[in-house]
């Protein structure tokens, strides 16, 4: 099993890593090969969990600092007119998913997997993201008539943090982890990759489908969407926050439609992949260190309101940090 994760195990700072630990120790019979993104310098250098013996090895890449050096094996500026043109029209789709209101799924889609196979093709990937190329095809979808108002204001500071923080997260693409010349299967070797969130870990298991046909397994116990609107950084432009939001909104609702198996910690996490496209079909909630049976009526259907009595909303303010002062009570 390939398992997938973000800015978790096996780091012993990450989110999510004990119950990824008691999944992996609790199929002794089967062997794990772990996948890890990491988020910051502080997580790596936080040191990994004792790993038991069925964890055959792991494999590690950030999703923070700047490309690492000698990571592709071809260089952008080698690119010939051929695959220039092929970079152009696939990160011109996913550009265009994320301007233009409405479903846009598809268009996302096809510029993802796109620039996927350029990048197993060709490499130079990650330069090509922060090249001139990336920042005209930025700008030409925010410029369109039929773009989102809030991507219209977009200046050329934004562009570029737009295109570092895209680089950063289309990272995955560009990964020696989908087989090497040298006989490294990598994920090529999995029978099952099994992602620890919808977010950047998901898209090595979205590669794994799409080149090899791997069944792809996604469990949350927290939504890696939900997270991102909650934890993004301060002062970012409305440009840059309307795409970046656009960018997560896609990739999840892509990694719920491909995921074999989806599988939410409880309700309020399925109802967000819900909202995001997953089929109710592929869904089946595993509340973590619960016996799943006592749930199953609840988790699995969608039981009517009417006739369930009242609801209780409460409501209130967050205060100002630099205020001093606490919100008012709600009512």
């Amino acid at each position: 099993m390939g398992l997938l994760t973000e800015g978790g195990y096996p780091y012993a700072a990450g989110e999510g890593g004990e119950w990824c630990d008691r999944l992996v120790r609790g199929l002794p019979r089967h062997e794990f090969e772990v996948y890890a993104l990491s988020r910051s310098a502080r997580q790596e250098d936080g040191g990994w969990y004792a790993l038991p013996g069925n964890v055959r090895r792991i494999r590690a890449a950030p999703l923070w600092g700047g490309p690492a050096p000698g990571g592709a094996a071809r260089a952008h500026g080698a690119y010939g007119r051929r695959e220039r043109q092929r970079f152009t029209a696939h990160f011109g789709d996913l550009a265009a998913a994320l301007t233009t209101p409405g479903d846009q799924a598809y268009r996302f889609a096809e510029g993802l997997y796109g620039l996927a196979g350029l990048a197993r093709d060709e490499g130079g990937l990650v330069a090509a993201l922060r090249s001139e190329l990336a920042l005209r095809a930025l700008e030409t979808a925010c410029r369109a008539p039929d773009a989102h108002p809030g991507a219209q204001g977009v200046r050329v500071a934004d562009l570029l943090v737009v295109a570092c923080l895209l680089e950063r997260a289309l990272r995955p693409l560009s990964l020696d982890w989908y087989g090497a010349p040298d006989g490294d299967l990598g994920l090529a070797g999995v029978d099952l990759c099994h992602a620890a969130s919808a977010g950047p870990a998901a898209l090595p298991g979205l590669l794994a489908r799409r080149f090899f046909g791997t069944p792809l397994l996604v469990t949350e116990y927290g939504v890696r969407l939900r997270e991102h609107y909650l934890t993004e950084p301060a002062g970012l432009s409305v440009p840059v926050r309307t795409l970046l939001s656009a960018f997560h909104r896609l990739l999840a609702g892509e990694t719920y439609a491909r995921a074999s198996l989806i599988t939410p910690g409880d309700a309020q996490v399925r109802r967000w992949q819900e909202r995001c496209g997953a089929d109710r079909g592929r869904l089946r909630t595993v509340p973590p260190g619960v016996d799943a049976s006592l749930y199953e009526a609840v988790g699995e259907a969608r039981p009517e309101r009417r006739g369930e009595g009242p609801v209780l909303l409460l409501a209130g303010a967050l205060p100002n940090p630099g205020s001093g002062r606490r919100p008012p009570s709600s009512p």
